[in-house]
């Protein structure tokens, strides 16, 4: 994902470079980027904002990481089959409690439970994941939410839910800085959440990246406030232990990687963590299905066809203010 006017490959440009109600922040967390750009507020007030960013960020890291052995989630999989209850941390008790409606939601095209079978493929997927106790029955996510109990027979993959989860808490901590009628951008491994007005004083514009790696952007979109995900396998594909290429989007209900014939799919939604539900999902609808689906739900998505060729819905074109020409692109 881009946005105009972004962040740059500095922390703090100089005040020439930027009027002095538009800061800009570049740091690393999560394994990808992590930017802010902060309009109409004093840098002063900016830089509380954006301390209080990078430290949720933090915090929702040491939860959710599964490359972190001491985290909440890395807890709980070790323990994934032997039949007891664990306590856990409130954030990874609401990953788990969406990731539960999500597979309901979405027929099961989401479903935290494919950790193993990443590593089957031949990922890392994180911490090295111990035998199970149990025989594994893929049984459900059990939870006594008063007492923020969950018990699993199968490790949970915090993946792209545990970063839109951390983008949301993050931008509300930067928010509760900020003053009325300031701007935020945050972004966030190429998810993006924005609200209030960008430097200009106009909706904020956000680049489409093109899954083949042009420079250019596929499309920009223009939003005042919300969300904007992708799931793409432009990045995490590999050769598997057959020798057939493999990427990281696991069909749960069929244990192999979902989603022939598509590239990346980017979802706009109020809420991060909805949009990274239904990218995954609508990628794995596959290409035949992921217009259909996505215009009865009224969703704004893009997707993109091997090929090259970018689609989108009705409400994704009314967002859409430039398109780079593509013989094979139409409306879906």
């Amino acid at each position: 994902m881009q946005a105009d006017g972004g962040p740059g490959d500095v922390t703090r440009p100089p005040a020439s470079e930027a009027p002095p109600s538009t800061t800009h922040y570049n740091t690393r967390a999560m394994a990808s980027a992590l930017r802010a750009t902060i309009t109409g507020t004093p840098r002063r007030r900016a830089t509380v904002a954006w301390a209080r960013i990078v430290a949720d960020v933090a915090r929702s890291e040491a939860v959710l990481s599964r490359f972190r052995a001491e985290s909440d989630l890395s807890r709980l999989n070790r323990s994934a089959g032997d039949g007891a209850w664990r306590i856990v941390d409130p954030r990874l008790y609401t990953l788990i409690a969406t990731a539960v409606r999500a597979q309901r939601l979405t027929a099961g095209r989401f479903d935290a439970r494919v950790l193993r079978r990443l590593e089957e493929l031949g990922e890392r997927a994180g911490v090295p994941l111990p035998a199970l106790a149990l025989p594994s029955t893929r049984g459900d996510i059990e939870r006594r939410p008063r007492d923020r109990l969950v018990r699993t027979t199968e490790p949970l993959d915090s993946g792209g839910l545990g970063k839109g989860l951390a983008l949301r808490w993050a931008a509300a901590a930067g928010l509760a800085a900020l003053p009325a009628g300031a701007g935020l951008l945050v972004e966030a491994g190429g998810d993006v959440l924005v609200t209030g007005p960008q430097p200009d004083g106009g909706a904020w514009r956000i680049g489409i990246e093109d899954p083949l790696g042009s420079d250019e952007p596929l499309a920009v979109l223009e939003l005042e406030r919300g969300a904007v995900a992708t799931s793409s396998v432009a990045v995490r594909h590999w050769t598997g232990p057959g020798g057939d290429a493999v990427h990281h989007l696991i069909d749960p209900r069929t244990g192999e990687p979902g989603g022939g014939g598509l590239l990346a799919v980017t979802v706009s939604l109020p809420d991060p963590a909805w949009a990274e539900v239904w990218t995954k999902a609508l990628f794995l609808a596959g290409p035949a299905a992921i217009g259909p689906e996505a215009r009865s739900r009224g969703l704004a998505a893009w997707w993109v066809r091997d090929g090259g060729g970018l689609e989108m819905t009705p409400a994704a074109r009314a967002a859409t203010i430039w398109e780079r020409p593509i013989p094979s692109r139409r409306s879906a």
